[in-house]
């Protein structure tokens, strides 16, 4: 999980930049000034963790050199061109060269903003990818990070095993923030695809020039990279936000897939963040290309259908903050468990996260409950109503298990210490560990 996002401020004009800078901060961004494009290419190279912004009228390297620099070192780095009156015909090649978008003086503060709020969401996106990449270098690795027990994720961790033996195109929908991108790299690193190229798009980031670009080519003087059909050649090409594509370029990836045979070179995994009754992937796409892609299907299920699994996810996220910053993980009531089991949860697994990260710096701060925080997260939430319609022993039966759970790996697996903090027998111990499925040996 990436932190915060930077933005690199680049003009050659002091007021200008302070000023830009200034703004953005007010908006919560962690911002860094350059007077000129050499001294940023010190400082923004590949994996930058933020995005760009840059004048393109300067003395020395102007800012379309300094943007093929960037484009050379990272062509998937949001940069934001600030144009003078006159300078569109630069802006229009800034944007071929593979700019973000550009923003023309005088420019309204407020649009800055959003198109920053834009590029630095798709920059996070882009970099967990990469770290997901780096760490998920075999498939065993990676199904340990589909976690939880509910049947749905037994399900959908079977799902990935099975399809990932197969050779033909995957679609996977679902609602957004359940962890889809991690299941298309699972798909990968348990085939026999693993270790081949694996190339993602984004098809909502780009607009439809550069996007077929990218995807099929020609290629330009200036791309470091083969078309991505070409890059993936013999691995998997994952296609997020496949509903956002045109109808011509649904038809040319339709050509491109009809062409490839039987098996395909290049095995694609489209992914679709369409999930409510007005608009469905089906209904998005053109039916041939929709049935070539949903040959092999996944539907990730969303949290609020998995049960005690947001309990456990809870407690490893919070376990992971809690080293980062270096303090305790909050204690959850029984209240707030019953209450974490009951929330709608619309963002799921990502929401879980960022609810988790504040609970944590929140804990560290001596202040507030996750009561509070999930209040504000949904505000007409009744703290005792339950959305699933589930009896009080399954409440009961899940805060019990993360009870013991959260104990067990805080004594590190010490039985007598965990029978004295929570005044349980042995025996009684051993049968709601056995009955919960929790054995010692996960704990030293």
């Amino acid at each position: 999980m990436t932190k915060a996002m930077k933005i690199a401020i680049v003009d050659d004009e002091k007021d200008m930049r302070q000023s830009i800078s200034q703004w953005l901060a007010l908006s919560g961004y962690d911002t860094e000034t350059y007077s000129s494009a050499e001294e940023a290419l010190g400082a923004v190279g590949a994996d930058y963790p933020g995005i760009v912004i840059s004048d393109i009228r300067m003395p020395g390297m102007d800012g379309i050199q300094f943007l093929r620099k960037l484009m050379g070192n990272d062509s998937a780095l949001p940069v934001i061109m600030i144009t003078g009156h006159g300078d569109v015909p630069m802006a229009v090649e800034a944007m071929r060269i593979g700019a973000y978008d550009f923003l023309e003086k005088p420019f309204n503060p407020d649009r800055m903003s959003e198109l920053a709020k834009k590029a630095t969401n798709a920059r996070r996106l882009t970099l967990d990818n990469r770290v997901l990449r780096r760490e998920l270098s075999d498939g065993g690795q990676l199904m340990s990070k589909l976690i939880g027990q509910s049947p749905a994720m037994e399900r959908l961790r079977e799902d990935v095993l099975d399809l990932g033996q197969a050779d033909g195109h995957v679609l996977i929908d679902g609602e957004t923030g359940t962890g889809k991108t991690l299941i298309a790299h699972a798909l990968h690193a348990v085939g026999s695809r693993a270790g081949k190229k694996f190339v993602l798009i984004s098809c909502a980031a780009m607009d439809e020039d550069a996007l077929m670009r990218r995807l099929f080519g020609p290629m330009q003087p200036e791309d470091t990279r083969l078309p991505a059909i070409e890059e993936a050649r013999g691995g998997t090409l994952v296609l997020e936000d496949i509903e956002s594509l045109s109808d011509a370029s649904q038809a040319r990836l339709l050509s491109v897939i009809n062409d490839q045979g039987t098996p395909p070179e290049t095995r694609i995994v489209a992914i679709c963040n369409l999930q409510d009754e007005g608009r469905t992937c089906e209904t998005a796409l053109r039916p041939d290309l929709y049935y070539r892609l949903a040959a092999l299907k996944i539907t990730v299920p969303p949290l609020r259908q998995r049960g005690e699994d947001i309990l456990t996810l809870f407690t490893r996220f919070s376990e992971q903050f809690s080293d980062e910053y270096g303090c305790d993980s909050p204690q959850v009531s029984a209240q707030e468990a019953a209450q974490l089991l009951q929330a709608p949860w619309p963002g799921n697994v990502r929401q879980l996260i960022n609810l988790a990260e504040r609970a944590v710096l929140q804990s560290r701060r001596g202040t507030g409950t996750i009561a509070s925080l999930l209040m504000n997260d949904h505000e007409d939430m009744q703290p005792v109503m339950t959305t699933e319609g589930k009896p009080l022993k399954e409440y009961v039966e899940a805060f019990e298990r993360m009870l013991i759970d959260n104990t067990m790996r805080r004594h590190k697996g010490s039985i007598s210490s965990v029978m004295d903090e929570l005044c349980l027998p042995r025996r009684t111990l051993n049968e709601k560990m056995a009955k919960y499925g929790l054995q010692r040996s996960d704990y030293l």
